[in-house]
């Protein structure tokens, strides 16, 4: 094996996403040594039974002597808990996270964040329904998207941090772009902000007619149904936050999904089938581009039976 990327990482928040990457660096390297600490005193302790690495009773021993700082919190409290580590953090090191908002988290760490450190935000497009450290599995990165968005510093050091953070995801089975903030939050918005809002207010309404229909919503519920419920069962905390921080991206989209919303009702009340096969069409088209893209199967059940199996390894 290659020699790691890192002597020691830290991982601040031991969820799906902190667990994995213990669990990652341990199956295929990138760091010598993980270091780990979160909030949750429950957390902390059932971490310690199921994830590899070593749990630490305080943030800043957890990051004392780490060359790279990866912050697995909700969004909202980027902040606060840089300000909180940064007294520890070691000159040179890397400070990153795995938000799926940037422009505003990267603005709350660099508020917080000490000089002599390097501020490479990041979002590994990856993730289940799950949640604590024992949903954590080495393979959650393989074949996925990690993005970048580095800062402007141009200085030679800045861009080594980001080269080895870089080697970091893409040992640990990631494929690595960088991309402005911005336009992160736009495109993020679209793909992944918006279905999750839309599976949160599905849900809800189905759960509202629940008792109308006696019962047979849930008794009767479709794959379709079934899809939106696994997607509204995501952590409500971090979910809230990057709704709230990412708003203005998130409520551009939403009124452009209005409108498109808008034009199908229309349709359907007009008895306008030619503009519905047309919609259609493209939408199916969309999904066989994503197949094509292997970023899913065309299998039953989405491909998600092999991602079942990944869990249980």
């Amino acid at each position: 094996m290659a020699d790691p990327e890192f002597k020691q990482i830290a991982i601040i928040g031991i969820g799906l996403l902190g667990s994995s990457i213990a669990h990652a660096v341990n199956a295929y390297g990138g760091a010598e040594e993980v270091s780990m600490w979160d909030i949750s005193d429950d957390v902390r302790a059932r971490a310690e039974r199921v994830v590899p690495g070593t749990v630490f009773e305080s943030a800043q021993d957890a990051v004392t002597g780490a060359d790279c700082v990866i912050l697995c919190t909700p969004v909202g409290v980027l902040r606060e808990v840089t300000g909180h580590i940064s007294g520890a953090l070691s000159e040179g090191a890397i400070l990153t996270d795995v938000g799926s908002v940037k422009a505003k988290a990267a603005a709350d760490m660099r508020a917080a964040c000490p000089d002599h450190v390097h501020l490479v935000p990041g979002h590994p497009i990856a993730g289940t329904e799950k949640s604590g450290p024992e949903a954590g599995f080495a393979s959650l990165f393989q074949d996925t998207w990690n993005i970048l968005t580095p800062g402007t510093e141009t200085s030679a050091d800045y861009k080594y941090a980001v080269e080895r953070l870089t080697g970091f995801w893409i040992r640990l089975g990631a494929k690595v772009e960088t991309m402005d903030a911005n336009r992160h939050d736009r495109v993020l918005a679209i793909t992944s902000h918006l279905p999750h809002l839309i599976a949160y207010n599905i849900v809800s309404t189905a759960y509202d007619m629940e008792s109308v229909e006696q019962g047979e919503v849930v008794k009767y519920s479709a794959g379709g149904f079934r899809d939106f419920t696994r997607i509204a069962a995501s952590d409500p905390t971090m979910w809230r936050d990057v709704f709230l921080t990412n708003k203005d991206a998130v409520l551009e989209t939403l009124g452009r999904f209005s409108e498109d919303l808008a034009a199908l009702q229309r349709a359907i009340r007009w008895g306008d089938g030619d503009m519905l096969m047309k919609e259609f069409s493209r939408a199916r088209g969309i999904r066989k581009a994503i197949i094509d893209a292997g970023l899913d199967t065309a299998e039953a059940d989405f491909g998600r039976r092999q991602l079942d199996t990944d869990q249980e390894e």
